[in-house]
């Protein structure tokens, strides 16, 4: 059997909110997709996650999270993290950091999709622990009857996250990047079976700075002075890809690159 899953990449702000809300509908009417995963690590006024948020982003039909380096960037997500199985923190975070390391959809077919999270340390502001070590111990904690396995590597440099792709083909079915707002045009099937992208993109407003207000992004550059970088307002859009895995073997048969613009932004 064939299933299809949705991979949404950063969801920046109330923009990325409406995008998301519409760009769900549409994609899961279309693709008849089974299991939806997002990466909401900025999806609260572009830094961290809240609980109305949470469950409002849930509304929407969203079955499962990932976030990133924002991760606490919210003490109020704390206590939501420590409670929700719907919601996956990065596995090489330091032991006893909030939240859980491994997240599971169960689909309307019967099936289960368990979603996993890494964070880089190229270029990163923190030094976290072996994302390759972090993965192999998790994978190893999986349970047994479980065979689709997706992972989000959020993470800033290409090069790391490409190595992620090539070190888990055949072992997962899906590598995912998130983190830089940009989508790439490297969507693929790696021989051994496992689903690649370096960067899913932005769920957000595209008429800005990686969903920043353009004008204030641009006066801190051109003059050095520090300011504030509001959330942009112009052309939602939702980014992601659409999977195809077969329940069978564990592994992905096609890949496809998305980008939901919303009709009337």
């Amino acid at each position: 059997m064939q299933i299809k899953v949705l991979c949404v990449g950063d969801v920046v702000g109330t923009p990325g909110r409406r995008a998301l809300q519409k760009g769900i509908k549409e994609i899961t009417r279309t693709h008849s997709i089974e299991c939806v995963v997002v990466n909401a690590e900025n999806v609260a006024g572009g830094s961290g996650i809240t609980q109305p948020i949470y469950e409002k982003v849930l509304s929407y039909g969203v079955d499962l999270i990932t976030l990133g380096d924002h991760i606490y960037g919210r003490r109020e997500a704390i206590s939501l993290l420590e409670t929700t199985d719907r919601i996956v923190r990065p596995s090489n975070l330091p032991p006893g950091a909030p939240g859980k390391e491994i997240a599971i959809c169960h689909t309307n077919s019967g099936h289960r999709i368990a979603v996993l999270s890494v964070l880089g340390r190229l270029y990163m502001k923190t030094v976290f622990d072996c994302p390759y070590r972090s993965i192999d111990r998790i994978l190893l904690a999986l349970p047994r009857d479980v065979r689709l396995v997706l992972v989000d590597m959020h993470g800033e440099a290409t090069s790391e996250k490409v190595a992620m792709g090539w070190y888990l083909d055949g072992r997962v079915s899906v590598v995912f990047g998130t983190h830089t707002h940009i989508q790439t045009a490297d969507e693929c099937v790696l021989p051994k079976g496992t689903a690649y992208i370096t960067d899913l993109g932005m769920t957000g407003p595209y008429d800005s700075v990686l969903g920043r207000d353009k004008n204030r992004v641009l006066s801190a550059m051109i003059s050095g002075v520090p300011n504030k970088f509001d959330v942009a307002t112009k052309d939602a859009r939702m980014s992601g890809v659409v999977v195809t895995l077969d329940t069978n073997t564990g592994k992905a048969v096609d890949i496809e690159r998305i980008q939901y613009k919303i009709p009337d932004a």
